[in-house]
C-alpha cells in the first residue's frame, strides 16, 4: 500500500474561471517524493472521498495541482474549492505515472480545458522539440494561458478559443514524433481519428465505453496465498477480492486512475481500462481489477 502523506496547502491561486491551483508541501518543509511529467497524486479529501489530480509543477519540496470546479461532478472538486484554503491540511498518496513522456524526436501536445495540467510539465521537459495546441471555451477559462504565453515562444504555444483545428494541426506528423492529448472525450475521439495509435498517448477523465457481453464468471488464483476465488458474472475482481477480505488499493472503480493496477502472473486479460496503452494491454503484465476481467473462458493468476 502506498504511504499516505500529511500535507498542507501552502499557496492557492485562481488560475482561470472555476480553476484554482494549490501548492502542497509537508508541514515541516521536508522533500516530497520525486515525479516525472504525466504523474498524478491521490488526494484523500474526506471519508470515502478520494480523487486523482495531475501534477502540473513544483520542486523538491512542493507539488502543484490545478482543479476545475465541476458543477455536475461527484463532489471532489467542490470540496477542493470550498475547503482547501491556505493552511488547511490534506492527505495525499503517490505519485503514480501512467502517462509518461516517452523518448521521441519531437512532440505535439493537445490539451482541452483542464487537460492542460499533465501537459504543462511535458511541454517544459520537451523544450524546443514540443509544440502545444491548447483550446478552451475562452481565454478566461483556460488555466495557465498567461503563464504559457510568457514562458514559451508563440511558435511553440498555440492558444485557441473554441474548437481546435486538429486536421491542420496534426496533418504533417513526422516519423518518430509522438502526440500527447488530454481533455474531454470529444477532443480525444477527434485526435484518435487523425493520429495512428502507435504515435498517440492519451489520458482520459472518463472511462471508455464498456464492451457488450463478456461478463461470464471466471476463477482468479492468488499466487502469494494460494487461494482461488470465483468472480461471479457481473461482479468485478476488485469487489470479489474485497468480499474475501483481501485489501487492494483502489479509488475511481472506473478504470481511469490506475490505483488498483495489479500484476498478472498468468492468464489472458479482457482489458477494459482507460489507463494502459494498447501496447501495455497486449503485454498482459498488469490489469485494473476494478473493471478488467479474464478473457472469455479463461482463468487468471494474480500477484496477490
Amino acid at each position: 500500500m502506498s504511504e499516505l502523506l500529511d500535507l498542507v496547502v501552502a499557496e492557492r491561486h485562481q488560475e482561470a474561471t472555476d480553476v484554482v491551483s494549490l501548492i502542497l508541501r509537508r508541514p515541516d518543509g521536508a522533500p516530497l517524493p520525486g515525479w516525472e511529467p504525466g504523474a498524478h497524486i491521490d488526494l484523500v479529501l474526506d471519508e470515502g472521498l478520494e480523487r486523482q489530480y495531475s501534477l502540473c509543477g513544483g520542486d523538491a519540496s512542493s507539488w502543484r495541482i490545478a482543479v476545475l470546479r465541476e458543477t455536475d461532478g461527484r463532489g471532489g472538486s467542490a470540496h477542493v474549492h470550498r475547503e482547501l484554503e491556505v493552511g488547511r491540511r490534506v492527505r495525499a498518496r503517490g505519485p503514480r505515472n501512467h502517462f509518461r513522456l516517452e523518448p521521441a524526436t519531437s512532440y505535439r501536445f493537445v490539451a482541452g480545458g483542464i487537460g492542460i495540467t499533465p501537459i504543462l510539465p511535458m511541454l517544459a521537459a520537451a523544450g524546443t522539440r514540443g509544440r502545444l495546441f491548447y483550446g478552451g471555451r475562452s481565454l478566461r477559462s483556460m488555466a495557465f494561458a498567461t503563464e504559457l504565453a510568457a514562458l514559451h515562444p508563440a511558435g511553440r504555444v498555440h492558444l485557441h478559443e473554441g474548437l481546435l483545428d486538429l486536421t491542420t494541426q496534426l496533418a504533417d506528423l513526422r516519423p518518430g514524433e509522438l502526440v500527447y492529448a488530454c481533455g474531454p472525450e470529444s477532443l480525444l475521439a477527434a485526435v484518435e481519428a487523425l493520429v495512428p495509435p502507435d504515435a498517440l498517448r492519451t489520458e482520459r477523465f472518463t472511462p471508455v465505453a464498456a464492451p457488450v457481453g463478456g461478463d461470464e464468471a471466471f476463477e482468479v488464483e492468488l499466487a502469494r496465498s494460494g487461494r482461488t476465488l470465483t468472480v461471479p458474472a457481473g461482479r468485478s475482481v476488485l469487489a470479489t477480492l474485497q468480499d474475501a477480505g483481501i485489501e487492494v488499493l483502489y479509488s475511481c472503480t472506473e478504470g481511469t486512475c490506475g490505483t488498483c493496477e495489479t500484476d498478472v502472473v498468468a492468464g489472458a486479460v479482457d482489458h477494459r481500462d482507460s489507463v494502459l496503452t494498447p501496447q501495455e494491454q497486449a503485454c498482459n503484465e498488469t490489469m485494473m481489477v476494478c473493471v478488467s476481467r479474464a478473457a472469455k473462458g479463461g482463468r487468471l493468476t494474480l500477484d496477490l
